[in-house]
């Protein structure tokens, strides 16, 4: 199968908590490459095109602020299936059902600060790429 490319966004609460480099070395030896790399804060703007989707439901304004409280590494990864490889690391969005191994299952203290984002599908993952890295 041709290798894909997916976003990865270490979100500002996984900064915080000094986890960039344990959720890194985990998405190097499960054989993702890191295609590019950067730690950046999310302005308002960029992060409402990023979560479109969400503008209308009620939790809208609550990802962007978090989003946006502190810096970010954002990266584009690459390998084998990229996006559900990805996806399957970092475990459901609630840390209390995300399993043991996963990135949300071990560090994951809250639902609403759950430490990473990852594209869901490769259409997601086109327009992300996208915004991020141009």
């Amino acid at each position: 199968m041709a290798d894909a490319s997916t976003l990865l966004i270490i979100k500002p609460d996984a900064v915080r908590r000094g986890l960039v480099g344990e959720v890194l070395r985990r998405v190097e030896a499960k054989g993702l490459r890191i295609a590019a790399m950067r730690m950046t804060t999310i302005d308002r703007d960029l992060a409402e095109r990023h979560y479109e989707e969400h503008r209308e439901k009620p939790f809208f304004e609550d990802l962007v602020a978090f989003i946006t409280s502190g810096p970010v590494v954002v990266a584009r990864l690459e390998g084998e299936r990229a996006v559900e490889v990805l996806r399957t690391m970092m475990g459901p969005t609630d840390p209390a059902t995300a399993p043991p191994g996963t990135i949300r299952g071990d560090f994951g203290l809250r639902i609403t600060e759950n430490l990473v984002h990852g594209s869901d599908s490769p259409a997601s993952a086109e327009r992300e790429l996208a915004l991020f890295f141009g």
